[in-house]
C-alpha cells in the first residue's frame, strides 16, 4: 500500500468515523445533561404547586431525571466523546506531521516515514479501542489480555505525551 492510498483510505476513513462518533456522543451527553438540569430544577416547582397535575408531573419529571442520570453513568457519553475527539485530532496531527515531514517524521526516508505513520496511527486506533472498552466496562477495568495488546507498544501517541 502506498502512503497516499493509506492517507486517503484508512486514515481519512478513521478520522471521519471518529469525528462522527465524537459529535454524536457530545450531542447525547449534552441532551442528558440538559434533561437532568432542567428536569431537576422543575421538580421542586411542581412539588410546591397546589394543582392536581403537579404531583404527577413532579413524579414523572423525577423519573425522567433519574433515568437520564443513570443512562449517562452507564453509557458515559462524555468520556466517549472525549476519547473519540482526541483520537480524531491525533490522527489529523499525524497526517500533517507526516505530510510536512516534521516532528517524528523529520529526516526520515519516505519508506521509514510511512512505516512510522502506519505504526503511530494504528497504535492510536488500538489505544482508543482499549480506552472505549475501559470506559464501557463496569468499574473501568479492562481484562489483562486486552491490556497486554495495547500496553508496552513502542510507538508513543498524544495520550502518551508525544505529538
Amino acid at each position: 500500500m502506498t502512503a497516499q492510498k493509506y492517507l486517503e483510505t484508512r486514515l481519512a476513513q478513521y478520522q471521519e468515523w471518529y469525528d462522527v462518533k465524537a459529535a454524536r456522543m457530545k450531542a447525547m451527553h449534552l441532551r442528558m445533561r440538559t434533561v437532568s438540569v432542567v428536569g431537576g430544577a422543575l421538580v421542586p416547582v411542581f412539588v410546591n404547586l397546589d394543582a392536581g397535575f403537579a404531583r404527577v408531573t413532579a413524579t414523572v419529571l423525577s423519573v425522567v431525571v433519574v433515568a437520564a442520570v443513570s443512562l449517562e453513568s452507564v453509557y458515559r457519553y462524555r468520556e466517549q466523546w472525549k476519547n473519540y475527539r482526541s483520537t480524531e485530532q491525533l490522527l489529523g496531527h499525524e497526517r500533517v506531521y507526516f505530510e510536512a515531514r516534521v516532528g517524528p517524521y523529520r529526516e526520515l526516508s519516505r519508506r521509514e516515514a510511512f512505516s512510522l505513520l502506519v505504526a503511530r496511527v494504528e497504535k492510536a486506533i488500538a489505544n482508543e479501542n482499549a480506552a472505549t472498552l475501559n470506559v464501557m466496562t463496569l468499574g473501568g477495568q479492562v481484562s489483562a489480555d486486552v491490556q497486554g495488546t495495547t500496553k508496552g507498544a513502542e510507538v508513543p501517541t498524544a495520550r502518551d505525551g508525544a505529538a
